[in-house]
């Protein structure tokens, strides 16, 4: 399991810019006017994780199989999108197949690109694009209401679940406010909630597209959508699409000494993809052995039956036990030989919940 995460933002903010250099094609026409991008493009990227690379020394995998995770440009939405202004409506269900909100936001001023709505103002930008995410969940719920209420007089127990949810996203929306404030911190009530498809009730990790002097630290603009996402439990990181474009058509031996020369640690998708992580509750664990080194990617809180389905359902259907060793204790006693003689290998059972970095192996019944 990866996690699908839907690129927004108004149009000319950075938004093609960025997948391009995500996803290192040139699949998303970045031009300079509004609805360039007509279907969403799709990118999968690999998750860079400096662990896998340890794992596979100790181990002597021939191959290394990160975990990946998708991108999904979808065009630049407009004020009046809920209505079906621009390309609205077809972009809004785009959004909806996705599993987090990438909401690219314009922090940088350059008198060559035109901005939609004139001067540049991140917080204008966030409130248009979530006022018509909120429209569209308004009406989507209001058509449903009567039906539930009817279902839960008759004594549907679903239907009456459903319907506390719906009241609760409601008066949310009816204050202003998105729906993903009423999202539970339980992965039941985010599955519950997801259920209902609501647009502004969608994880959203604000993307601060800055100008390249601006990459490291940010600037005025983006302090300002850092402090937006603080209020609301978002999550903001700073990258400056220009830079990323540059680094993401590179040879690898290069982009170190272009990342050290542009004062930089790190590409700016290390730092989006940490960020959605966080933001989806997502941790990894590896199978490792001469063959791969190999990372997947599971919820916080997934037990180890369903963590092994995540490979093959026979796994998950006929699982006995998880051999399991910490990460940090893999690499400390150089491998598993050496982590079963310090006593650090352990073996799971089904209500063993896996933990970041763990590197398991499976044994289950055909």
């Amino acid at each position: 399991m990866g996690f699908k995460c839907g690129i927004v933002g108004l149009p000319n903010v950075g938004k093609s810019t960025l997948f391009n250099a995500l996803t290192q094609t040139a699949a998303a026409q970045a031009a300079n006017y509004p609805f360039c991008t007509i279907e969403p493009n799709v990118g999968d990227v690999a998750v860079p994780d400096p662990r896998l690379e340890m794992l596979c020394a100790i181990a002597g995998s021939k191959e290394i199989i990160p975990t990946r995770l998708t991108f999904v440009d979808i065009a630049g939405l407009v004020r009046g999108a809920s209505k079906g202004e621009g390309l609205g409506n077809q972009f809004l269900g785009n959004i909806r197949e996705c599993d987090a909100i990438a909401h690219v936001v314009r922090c940088f001023e350059d008198g060559d690109i035109t901005h939609v709505d004139g001067p540049v103002d991140p917080i204008r930008d966030i409130d248009t694009i979530e006022t018509e995410l909120m429209l569209a969940d308004l009406e989507s719920l209001e058509k449903r209401i009567n039906n539930l209420e009817k279902k839960a007089k008759g004594g549907d127990k679903e239907a009456k679940e459903m319907l506390t949810l719906v009241e609760r996203s409601l008066a949310l929306l009816n204050e202003g406010k998105p729906a993903r404030l009423a999202v539970g911190s339980t992965p039941e009530e985010r599955k519950a909630f997801a259920g209902l498809g609501l647009l502004s009730s969608k994880p959203v990790l604000y993307v601060c597209n800055v100008e390249e002097g601006a990459a490291d630290a940010g600037n005025e603009f983006s302090e300002r959508v850092k402090a937006r996402a603080a209020e609301e439990g978002a999550v903001a990181v700073v990258v400056s699409a220009k830079i990323e474009s540059e680094i993401a058509v590179l040879p690898a031996a290069e982009q170190k000494d272009y990342l050290e020369a542009v004062g930089l640690s790190e590409p700016g998708l290390n730092r989006v993809i940490r960020a959605g992580y966080e933001l989806l509750h997502l941790v990894t664990y590896f199978t490792v052995g001469p063959k791969e080194a190999r990372a997947w990617t599971i919820e916080k809180g997934t037990r180890a039956p369903q963590a092994a389905g995540v490979i093959h359902t026979d796994f998950e259907k006929g699982f006995i036990r998880s051999e399991t060793i910490a990460y940090d204790d893999y690499v400390a006693h150089k491998g598993e030989a050496g982590a079963r003689e310090a006593g650090k290998f352990r073996l799971e059972g089904k209500d063993y919940v896996v933990a970041d970095g763990d590197v398991l192996h499976f044994r289950f019944a055909n």
